[in-house]
């Protein structure tokens, strides 16, 4: 999506439809939004703007709900996305854990938010997320007919989004998974990296403000994950591999990372790191964590921090450092307009934040690229459940970028390989 901040407004030689998306962009954005607001933001005709809102109510994509604030005289109705009786189950899958919620077609959560420990066999988990997604959706009967399901997976997937060809927190390397699950839940299923999933999701939620240097999500969690958005689209690469800073070498004499190298950035800054400084106790690749790790989060780390513990505050600001050295490389390779950042580690931000932006200071090629603007996504407030959730909310609402993702996949796909591996076969 290649627009300016403000979407530009078809005219009246091209077709209606993109104004319709332009307005369902607008409404994304900043619902509720009154006829009148549109027409102001757009800077169309009322009437104009009228006779499409009325074919986005009647195609069932946009409702009417309460009368808003105006200036004066009769009280504007206000509009909103229509996702009644349409439903979405979000799926997160982790190293440690995997969490499921019920949403409507736009990220809003319907149900609680519960979890699961995470199988290492393919079977078992495919089998386990089945199981509570098709009870979620008995016990919420008033969500409506499920439109399909989303998972953020921790790994890195086929140019197709249907095979696990890496994840190596889990051990996995080639395992089908999409298609499995599908049959499974007698459901449509959509996958995607966790990082490039809650880029998507970002993007989409800002509507047409998009902004010209792109942006970056960097997801903390047992992993890192990133996903990167440049002219309004999102970077996969040739293999859909692109944007692996997770596995970018910080030292190569650094700890071991689940992926089979030795000093990657995900090794220095995961959630795993981090308790594992705090305990002082190594977490080993793919193997069962230690009890005394089992048990701690790092909302707990924060908590003893800011009570004094000199050892909490010690693994937090290494862990900030190294964030901040790691960024240093996206923002030297990227220059990016703005940088998402989410997972537990936000929550003890004002203690960190110093660190952080020493750290990537230190490493930043331009003086000024170190005051690239940095905006926290609190874990409370799900972002990858929200980039599972978009996956099948997007085809639904914004079907121009879901039609450009899948051709860019399709393209992708039908590259010719090279290379030695490409001759043995």
């Amino acid at each position: 999506m290649r627009r300016s901040r403000i979407p530009e407004v078809a005219t009246r030689h091209t077709s209606r439809a993109i104004n319709q998306q332009v307005i369902l962009n607008l409404l994304l954005a900043h619902e509720p939004v009154s006829r009148a607001q549109l027409a102001r933001r757009l800077g169309m005709q009322r009437s104009a703007v009228s006779r499409i809102v009325q074919d986005l109510i009647e195609a069932g994509l946009v409702r009417e709900g309460l009368a808003g604030e105006g200036e004066r005289g009769r009280k504007p109705t206000l509009l909103h996305l229509d996702s009644r009786g349409r439903c979405a189950v979000a799926v997160d899958v982790r190293r440690t854990r995997t969490f499921v919620v019920l949403t409507d077609l736009v990220g809003h959560e319907l149900s609680p938010v519960r979890s699961f420990l995470t199988e290492r066999e393919p079977l078992e988990l495919i089998s386990h997320i089945s199981t509570e997604v098709l009870r979620v959706l008995s016990e919420h009967p008033e969500a409506g007919r499920c439109q399909g399901v989303g998972v953020a997976f921790p790994g890195m997937l086929d140019k197709a989004g249907s095979t696990v060809v890496h994840a190596p927190a889990l051990g996995w390397r080639n395992v089908p998974f999409k298609a499995p699950l599908s049959e499974a839940l007698g459901l449509p299923v959509e996958m995607e990296n966790s990082g490039k999933a809650c880029a998507l999701a970002q993007v989409w939620k800002a509507g047409g403000d998009h902004l010209p240097g792109g942006v970056v999500f960097v997801s903390v969690s047992d992993g890192v994950g990133i996903g990167l958005v440049v002219g309004g689209e999102l970077l996969r690469g040739r293999h859909n591999v692109a944007g692996e800073f997770g596995h970018v070498p910080l030292s190569i004499e650094g700890p071991p990372c689940a992926c089979g190298a030795t000093g990657c950035w995900e090794a220095y800054i995961s959630n795993l790191a981090t308790l594992s400084r705090y305990v002082g106790k190594p977490v080993l690749a793919r193997q069962p964590l230690p009890p005394e790790i089992e048990s701690l989060t790092v909302e707990d780390v924060v908590r003893h921090a800011r009570e004094g513990d000199a050892r909490a505050m010690m693994a937090l600001h290494t862990t900030a450092r190294y964030l901040g050295l790691g960024l240093a490389s996206i923002v030297n390779a990227f220059d990016p307009d703005r940088i998402f950042i989410s997972g537990e580690i936000t929550a003890g931000w004002d203690l960190i934040e110093a660190a952080v932006r020493s750290g990537l200071a230190e490493r930043a090629l331009v003086a000024t690229a170190a005051d690239a603007e940095i905006v926290l996504i609190a874990a409370e407030e799900h972002p990858r459940l929200k980039g599972a959730a978009a996956l099948v909310g997007m085809p639904v609402f914004a079907p121009d970028r879901a039609a450009r993702e899948s051709a860019g996949r399709r393209r992708a796909s039908r590259r010719p390989e090279s290379g030695p591996e490409a001759a043995a076969r």
